[in-house]
């Protein structure tokens, strides 16, 4: 019988993953993981979003390049890379912006909870040069990189990264 996790579970087990093994994704979990970003909220459910998956090696190794020569990218047998149809988004959250780096990060991470209950690694990838990651993908101008995460099966644990305290980050109703 399948040992189920709670979502406590997956997120406080969840860590970046920066080396993976050379196994393959079955298409099965990918999909599985695929769905979960689709399934993800976004601002009047506009879904202003496309991913580009990359499994071809040689584009994978130019995505590292574009992602400040970060050569562990390489190493993954998967790299998605999350965009946003920026005139698709809802474009006046909280009176003054566009909506889509928030449904996106909501949806990317779904796709990561996801993958670390299918027992993947991923890393959130904010470093990049858009304009080649977007020549190397044929995004079109008018669409945003928004993050990339490689995807695969770790080599190695990720690192244990500390977190605030609920006293640091919570107040009650009132600012202080």
């Amino acid at each position: 019988m399948k040992q189920f996790r709670s979502l406590m579970d997956i997120i406080e087990e969840r860590k970046s993953i920066r080396s993976f093994k050379p196994q393959e994704v079955e298409e099965e979990k990918l999909n599985y993981i695929l769905n979960a970003f689709r399934k993800a909220p976004s601002a009047k459910n506009l879904q202003p979003w496309k991913l580009v998956v990359v499994k071809d090696k040689k584009i994978i190794k130019d995505l590292a390049i574009a992602c400040n020569d970060q050569t562990f990218l390489e190493e993954a047998p998967i790299i998605i890379t999350a965009c946003a149809k920026e005139d698709e988004a809802y474009g006046v959250m909280g009176g003054y912006m566009n909506s889509y780096s928030i449904d996106i990060g909501i949806a990317l991470e779904h796709l990561i909870l996801a993958a670390a209950e299918q027992g993947l690694g991923t890393c959130w990838i904010g470093a990049f040069k858009e304009k080649l990651v977007k020549d190397i993908l044929s995004i079109p101008e008018d669409v945003r990189v928004v993050a990339l995460t490689p995807v695969g099966y770790p080599a190695a644990e990720g690192d244990e990264r500390g977190r605030k305290p609920l006293s640091k980050i919570v107040c009650y109703n009132k600012y202080i």
